[in-house]
């Protein structure tokens, strides 16, 4: 199957997305806000893009399978094909005015095949098609070549101490912030890899959802870098675990090594939407 059309329905269907979550976010100060776990906030807007992406996939696509955020997913009457869908992928720098990613990604059984990432708030949208590239606008992006420790920039994330959603994230930025140039917590895992697959960051490590990251792990791949657990392993456990790193070569190397020996505790919980 070609997935032209179908990817320039998803742009489509993000810059709408994008549109009504600025209206939003143009009164961020405003904004009703809801708890859905610690640290896990969930806004107005949040429910409304989603709500909004729905409905124009299923449209156009009235038959495929739709998983989300915000809200149950559907089982459509082809469930090969099944819509993954962050409609705010950093919730939390959106309530505070910051940037923040529209993520649309399609599978066909246990494989990505196009993603869109949208960045309303600097009007950045990553496409890719599994097997044709990845693109910022009309640009094609590559993955860093940076093979430098000292010049590397690794992007994380890091929750408050007094959480444990995610044991040992402080142990794991000890393990990997000397000797490399910098650590950058960019505040969403969709954009985060997009900025590795455009070499902003040489790499990027967390555990998250993939339903969050499945866009930008194309977009990683398709713009020559490498994604695997922290141990190295592929699809059939990061899917599951959310152990993920994205990087080129040299920096998948040394987060790899990094990584591997620290203790983890949470692996288990996360399970594969595919």
């Amino acid at each position: 199957m070609n997935y032209d059309a179908v990817l320039a329905d998803m742009v489509a269907v993000a810059r709408e997305a994008g549109a009504l979550t600025l209206r939003h976010f143009a009164r961020f100060r405003d904004l009703e806000i809801g708890i859905k776990g610690p640290a896990d906030f969930v806004s107005d807007a949040d429910r409304e893009s989603e709500q909004l992406i729905r409905k124009e996939l299923f449209a156009r696509y009235p038959d495929w399978s739709f998983t989300g955020e915000e809200f149950p997913p559907v089982d459509g009457a082809d469930r090969e094909h099944r819509w993954l869908v962050d409609p705010i992928d950093g919730t939390t720098n959106f309530i505070n005015g910051q940037h923040y990613t529209i993520s649309i990604a399609l599978r066909r059984g246990n494989a990505t095949v196009c993603g869109a990432l949208y960045n309303p708030v600097s009007d950045e949208m990553f496409t890719a098609v599994a097997g044709q590239g990845a693109w910022l606008n009309s640009e094609r992006l590559t993955v860093s070549a940076q093979a430098d420790v000292g010049l590397m920039i690794v992007g994380t994330g890091l929750p408050t101490p007094n959480l444990s959603l995610y044991p040992g994230s402080y142990q794991r930025l000890d393990a990997i912030r000397a000797p490399i140039g910098a650590v950058r917590i960019v505040g969403s895992a969709a954009n985060s890899c997009a900025y590795v697959a455009m070499g902003r960051l040489t790499g990027y490590f967390e555990e998250t959802g993939f339903v969050d990251t499945a866009a930008g792990i194309l977009l990683v791949e398709e713009a020559g870098g490498i994604v695997t657990d922290w141990w190295g392993r592929g699809p059939e456990h990061y899917e599951q675990t959310g152990c993920l790193i994205v990087a080129n070569r040299a920096t998948h190397a040394y987060l790899l090594d990094k990584l591997k020996d620290v203790p983890m505790k949470n692996a288990a919980h996360r399970k594969s939407v595919a």
